[in-house]
């Protein structure tokens, strides 16, 4: 038995270090044929650091695969003292793997399309950048300063990625000029999107917080209609000026954006009058979310 686990064990780290590293592969190729064939050919930069790297670039003529690891270096030790030894480490071979494909590599330029260049140089980078991520490791390593300065300042992660971001935009505006900064504005956010994108999955979920007095035909709807697993709790609820209250079951549920539709026609017919709070959730583990049935 305890072969067999042991086996078992190995096999899932197997899989798992297997999945990690086809992520970090095909994220390095796809941010290396953003810079290569978008980007760079263009004058054109992204935020964070690799956003740094290709100022740098274009201002000292510096190769850009010996600055993505120069740059990614106090970033890359910050991440070993902030978050652990294996994302460090997991982060430097994807760092310098993208270096080496950068230097091994060449890639054609697509495009001299400003509009295109920024889009789609963005939508390279970003998948790139958000599969490495997927893969435990990171191509860029803006995030990990940010959550650094949070944890010492106590502001918001995103509040700082904007800080830097900003800095950057305005140096690339004195140095190249407005108009490749604010079309380098615009390769960021198609970057920041796409990583979004790939990180979350084309599955947003949703919270869904369902209070009726007819809760028993909701609880059996979205079972069996939706097939979703769901949370009952009981809820005392106050209104009017009298402070009257009463008690009822409260029906939470996790559905993804393509049932919200489905959910509302549902829930209308049983009780138009029920009051639904919904929220947006990036990710869920276990339970039945997993399992679709979209009809």
């Amino acid at each position: 038995m305890r072969r067999l686990l042991k086996f078992g064990t190995s096999s899932f780290k197997a899989s798992t270090t297997i999945k990690d590293t086809l992520f970090i592969v095909c994220g390095i190729f796809s941010a290396a044929f953003g810079l290569e064939s978008f980007l760079l050919p263009n004058r054109f930069i992204d935020g964070g650091a690799t956003g740094i790297s290709l100022l740098v670039t274009e201002v000292t003529e510096i190769p850009l695969s010996l600055l993505i690891v120069v740059v990614n270096i106090p970033f890359l030790v910050m991440g070993y003292r902030v978050i652990g030894k294996q994302f460090a480490m997991k982060a430097t071979l994807a760092i310098l793997g993208l270096a080496l494909v950068l230097v091994a590599i060449h890639f054609p330029e697509v495009t001299q399309d400003k509009l295109l260049v920024a889009v789609f140089g963005g939508f390279f980078l970003g998948a790139g950048i958000g599969l490495s991520i997927r893969g435990g490791g990171v191509l860029d390593g803006t995030e990990v300063l940010a959550i650094f300065l949070s944890r010492k300042l106590g502001v918001k992660i995103g509040d700082v990625i904007i800080i830097i971001n900003i800095v950057i935009f305005l140096a690339a505006a004195y140095l190249l000029s407005i108009e490749a900064a604010l079309y380098s504005m615009l390769t960021y956010l198609a970057a920041s999107k796409t990583l979004d994108f790939v990180v979350d999955g084309i599955e947003e979920y949703t919270g869904v917080t369902i209070i009726s007095s007819k809760s028993e035909e909701v609880r059996l709807m979205v079972t069996e209609k939706l097939g979703r697993g769901l949370t009952l709790y009981k809820a005392t609820g106050g209104y009017g000026k009298q402070g009257e209250h009463n008690e009822y079951d409260v029906v939470y549920t996790v559905v993804t954006r393509l049932e919200i539709r489905k959910l509302t026609i549902e829930l209308e017919k049983i009780d138009p009058k029920a009051f639904v709070v919904m929220s947006s959730i990036n990710d869920t583990r276990g339970g039945m979310i997993k399992k679709r049935n979209y009809k």
